[in-house]
């Protein structure tokens, strides 16, 4: 985990990175069959579980710098709520009937750190599981760790521009928290702003070597299929959702 002792370090935790297939879609084979790609953050030593969704489907690539929106898709104390909202659906359509969104699919675990440096949060992360990132990994550009520059939009500058966030499901903040951003479009150092539903956030990437770059202390754990933090903390069932891209890096 991240040294608590820095005061540049805002939160640590866990993190969990999910796909789901697109509907009807049993046998994902490449990342044009995946519909929505999560993070999950799951801070330590509280209950809070925030479900972030990121727009193009994958992380920014590191190299390039590259930029990808997302937004806050939910914020629960309760992880099991987090983990039903990722099961399978079944749901009716006027025109096509009963129609089935599959579950989504757990690609990777780790630990992560949300630091502040030189004014602007970085989430950083280092992956436990799968021990050899594969194809699934690969197409996600969920690399063996990373780290991406963090900011938040303000909902009274503009339309959403995340794909999959309507106007009407961005973030509604109390007076105390918009004035925040002090009439700008971005803030970049006030994680509290995260913990709202419909909070939109752009993450660009940063680091490909963020432990050594920051000198932030992320210690990953050796982790196995049955202890893995996916099931044990994030209360996730293993008859529920198919847990290969876990541990075997496959698409699944």
């Amino acid at each position: 985990m991240a040294d608590k002792d820095r005061d540049d370090v805002l939160e640590q935790g866990d993190i969990f990175f999910f796909y789901r297939p697109r509907v009807e879609e049993d046998d994902p084979e490449a990342l044009g069959d995946v519909q929505r790609f999560h993070v999950v953050l799951r801070p330590e030593g509280g209950s809070k579980t925030r479900l972030l969704t990121v727009a193009r489907k994958r992380l920014p690539d590191i190299g390039r710098h590259e930029r990808e929106w997302g937004f806050v898709d939910a914020v629960s104390d309760d992880a099991k709520a987090i983990a039903r909202s990722l099961r399978e659906e079944v749901y009716e359509t006027k025109t096509r009937g009963e129609r089935r969104r599959p579950a989504a699919r757990p690609a990777g675990e780790g630990v992560y750190a949300i630091a502040l440096v030189d004014g602007q949060m970085h989430l950083v992360y280092l992956l436990e599981l799968p021990d050899e990132p594969g194809e699934a990994q690969e197409a996600l550009n969920i690399a063996p760790e990373a780290s991406f520059a963090l900011s938040v939009k303000n909902p009274e500058k503009g339309q959403p521009v995340a794909a999959g966030l309507r106007d009407e499901d961005k973030a509604d903040y109390p007076q105390r928290l918009q004035e925040l951003f002090r009439g700008r479009r971005f803030d970049q150092e006030d994680l509290a702003l995260l913990d709202y539903e419909g909070a939109e956030f752009v993450l660009i990437g940063a680091r490909e070597d963020p432990r050594r770059a920051y000198d932030i202390a992320l210690d990953a754990e050796r982790e196995d299929y049955d202890h893995s933090d996916t099931l044990t903390k994030l209360r996730l069932a293993k008859s529920r959702q198919p847990i290969r891209p876990l541990v075997e890096g496959d698409w699944a």
